[in-house]
């Protein structure tokens, strides 16, 4: 059994429907809700026999809850986004209706992607919360908020000193969160296009059921020519209602690189974590140092730079030398208390590091692999959809030969 497969092949993971529910939240509201069936099934045989299929529904923020703890327990790790929760670069005939049962459809599809690709982790699939997100139904939440991970969350205010006030950023981090901006602005770029191309290629599709209309009623006021002008019209017909479907299917694709348009900033988190680590040990050291500055200063007497109690001891006398003893063990105390967090935090962020970069190309090899087949696949969906329209137009001629 390969490490990356440990719980795929102990068992089957399936969003398998939605349902649209109404319940009271928080705030003791009415709301509107879809709720997800998750089925879960063992492929282990026990006695000849497979266990039985075990299933419960979770709402859209239970599955943000359990990426939100995954996020804080495993910092080092590039943690599977979720599918967008509103649609976002849709071509305008498509609704952006987070009720919409086509919208609903993908994000069952996307949902269910999000913990195969959990399960698949060779690290996120033993974790336990995620176990119980797939066996536990009651009570789940409250398991999940005593582990305390909200406390663990790094604050907005802290993640933004660290960016600005960093001295010596780790090189390859720097490089990791200019690509992830880049990469998130072209997958951007290129999905706006897509719509831009899908609305005009509706609007082309449906022009097409004008030669239809056209062609049957022509048809209707010709003896000779009215056969073959109703085959091509029908054909026509035909051509401009396949559209709505190819469509739907351009979503799916669309879909596939929206999951990296999110990655991005699952990257960027990495990034921001090892910032913190970083401005962390930084403050350590500084602290540090100041207290080594301190201790000699007042074992030799000499003080080096202005301080507020270097001029009260100018006002106010100097002090003992059983005061100044007792400083001096204190802050020996606390300088050896700081070289040996400083010590664990230079451990902390080589082991962070060096698990980080085992994520990142982990992830770099999955993400070449996808995007490789996505677009190989869109090609080949438009080069099929191309081969549909010559073949309706060489249909078209066909039918006006016969006239």
């Amino acid at each position: 059994m390969t490490e990356n497969n440990f719980w795929l092949k102990k068992i089957e993971i399936n969003v398998s429907e939605a349902e649209k529910r109404t319940g009271r939240n928080a705030m003791n509201m009415q709301e509107t809700y879809t709720a997800y069936l998750i089925e879960t099934r063992s492929v282990e045989h026990t006695d000849g026999q497979s266990v039985l299929t075990d299933s419960l529904w979770r709402r859209y923020s239970e599955f943000e809850l359990l990426r939100n703890y995954l996020l804080v327990y495993y910092p080092h790790i590039v943690v599977p986004p979720l599918p967008e929760k509103r649609a976002e670069f849709v071509w305008h005939k498509l609704s952006a209706d987070n009720m919409d049962p086509d919208f609903v459809e993908r994000r069952r599809i996307g949902l269910e992607n999000f913990l195969l690709r959990v399960a698949s982790h060779p690290i996120l699939c033993r974790d336990k919360i995620f176990y119980l997100f797939l066996t536990q139904e009651g009570n789940w939440k409250e398991t999940v908020n005593e582990t305390g991970f909200q406390l663990k969350a790094d604050s907005r205010l802290k993640a933004l000193n660290a960016t600005f006030r960093v001295k010596n950023p780790d090189k390859r981090f720097t490089e990791l969160k200019h690509y992830s901006d880049e990469l998130q602005s072209v997958i951007s770029h290129l999905l706006r296009v897509r719509a831009r191309v899908a609305d005009r290629l509706y609007g082309v599709y449906k022009v097409h059921g004008n030669y239809g209309r056209v062609f049957s009623e022509w048809s209707a006021i010709e003896k000779e020519m009215g056969d073959g002008l109703q085959s091509a019209g029908h054909h026509m017909d035909v051509y401009a209602s396949s559209i709505d479907d190819i469509l739907e299917d351009e979503e799916h694709y669309a879909d596939q690189l929206k999951e990296y348009l999110f990655y991005a900033e699952a990257l960027r988190a990495v990034c921001r974590k090892h910032e913190l680590m970083q401005y962390d040990l930084e403050m350590a050291a500084q602290d540090l140092a100041s207290k080594k500055q301190q201790c000699e200063e007042l074992a030799t007497g000499t003080v080096r730079t202005f301080s507020l109690k270097g001029m009260t001891t100018k006002l106010f006398g100097q002090e003992t030398p059983e005061q100044r003893e007792a400083r001096i063990k204190v802050l020996e105390e606390q300088i050896s208390e700081g070289e040996q967090q400083l010590k664990s935090k230079n451990l902390e962020g080589r082991e962070f590091v060096k698990n980080a970069w085992a994520d990142i190309e982990r992830f770099k090899e999955q993400k070449n692999h996808d995007l490789k087949e996505a677009l190989i696949s869109y090609a080949v969906m438009q080069i099929s959809m191309c081969k549909k329209g010559i073949q309706v137009w060489t249909n078209a001629k066909e039918c006006f030969s016969k006239m």
